[in-house]
């Protein structure tokens, strides 16, 4: 058996205690696994098990920090950090910005979209300040009232930005007090252009970031690289380069073989590239990134790209929210359908909706139904639950079907 390694397991809500630990591991200390406290009983079991499943692994040399993925598409999986990964993020992200400067943290902080915003806040000296409690806009920008630094920033994922837009546009007090962040960092998730269109003429420093576990956080800011990071295409596929890589996934050699390469360049030095599973283009030295390589359906023989569909409809009105799912068709193999939080006035009808996309991505890609929710299950970070999404609109199926055939049965006794 193997023996056990020395990665501390951390609460988050202990931040004092997470803080200490985090400057420890930055300097060459003992690796951290910041793990989530708010978790129901069941949860909390099987956080227990990947924990000691974690103490058993073997841990890259030079471990720092330990992060599960958010698991938005799969299986979540442990990435292994370095020191140096971390802090030439946090380095290249506050030289991208014009300077340190105090992070106000309203992301989960067992995920890396909020822990980097403590490394960050350790690397610069500046402490950080905390938001708690269910996302509010109004109390968001409450919280800020007590940030000093010279310099202000805050990380958001897009749901969270498109709220406190809402409450901007009413209220000029909000909209000052956001324009006063000196960069609003929004990512997890493609920006919509509406949101980008709100956020300019209200004159927020808007700045859309692009990375993950895998790369120490965001590398890629408004489509262009931060710090020493590199990017190529190959295969349509999006790969990243530079110090702020993994280690690798702790316990999962062959999966690391896969999605971390070397090759050699024409003057013999090694680059590691980062297989990031994105799709993705280069135009003009700007990165843009279509979708998952892995979100892709097949419809009347036509490939269909989820991601490509969800964001052309994110930019109609009362859209902002919509993921689309794959469903089976019994002529077109399968067609899109959209899951939308419910909007309010303003919304666009869906069958405008859907005459948009099909004028601009074809007929394959046009949505063949729409539904509404109060709110879309989401994961800790803020993305759209895919697979909770999936597997409700797989019961929705089963229960129409269930209906429908109840209904043949009735009409067929009394014929």
């Amino acid at each position: 058996m193997t023996a056990a390694n020395a990665l501390r397991a951390i609460p988050t809500d202990d931040r004092a205690w997470l803080m200490a630990a985090l400057g420890d591991a930055l300097s060459g200390g003992t690796p951290v696994l910041p793990v989530p406290a708010d978790v129901d009983d069941r949860a909390a079991a099987h956080a227990a098990d990947e924990i000691a499943a974690l103490h058993r692994a073997e841990l890259p040399h030079g471990t720092a920090l330990v992060v599960r993925t958010s698991g938005s598409s799969g299986v979540p999986k442990a990435v292994a950090l370095s020191a140096e990964a971390l802090r030439s993020s946090a380095e290249a992200t506050h030289e991208r910005f014009g300077g340190a400067g105090q992070w106000l943290v309203a992301l989960p902080t067992h995920l890396i979209s909020g822990l980097q915003m403590l490394v960050r806040s350790e690397v610069s000296g500046l402490p950080p300040v905390f938001f708690d409690g269910p996302f509010d806009a109004e109390l968001l920008l409450r919280a800020s009232e007590v940030m000093e630094a010279d310099r202000r920033y805050v990380s958001l994922v897009p749901v969270q930005f498109s709220r406190l837009l809402d409450l901007a546009e009413r209220d000029r007090g909000a909209a000052d007090a956001l324009r006063a962040f000196d960069a609003v960092l929004v990512g997890g998730q493609s920006v919509p252009l509406e949101l980008r269109r709100r956020a300019h003429e209200l004159g927020i420093a808007l700045k859309r970031s692009y990375g993950m576990t895998e790369t120490a956080g965001g590398c890629v800011y408004d489509g262009v690289e931060i710090g020493d990071t590199r990017v190529r295409i190959r295969g349509g596929e999006v790969q990243l380069a530079g110090p702020s890589l993994a280690l690798g996934y702790v316990g999962d050699p062959e999966l690391t073989a896969d999605r971390f390469v070397e090759e050699a360049g024409r003057d013999g030095a090694t680059t590691r590239w980062y297989r990031t599973g994105d799709a993705g283009e280069l135009l003009g030295g700007m990165l843009t990134v279509t979708g998952r390589l892995d979100r892709v359906i097949v419809s009347g023989g036509v490939n269909v790209s989820l991601d490509e569909v969800e964001r052309a409809a994110r930019e109609h009105a009362g859209w902002e929210s919509a993921v689309a799912v794959g469903v089976p068709h019994p002529e077109w193999g399968e067609r899109v359908g959209l899951v939308v939080e419910t909007g309010g006035e303003g919304s666009l009808a869906f069958d405008e909706v859907r005459a948009a996309l099909r004028e601009r991505l074809g007929a394959a890609a046009a949505p063949e139904w729409a539904t509404e929710t109060d709110e879309l299950p989401r994961l800790a970070g803020g993305k759209p639950d895919l697979r909770a999404i999936e597997a409700w609109i797989s019961r929705l199926r089963d229960s129409f079907s269930e209906t429908r055939r109840g209904r043949h049965a009735a009409e067929e006794g009394r014929a």
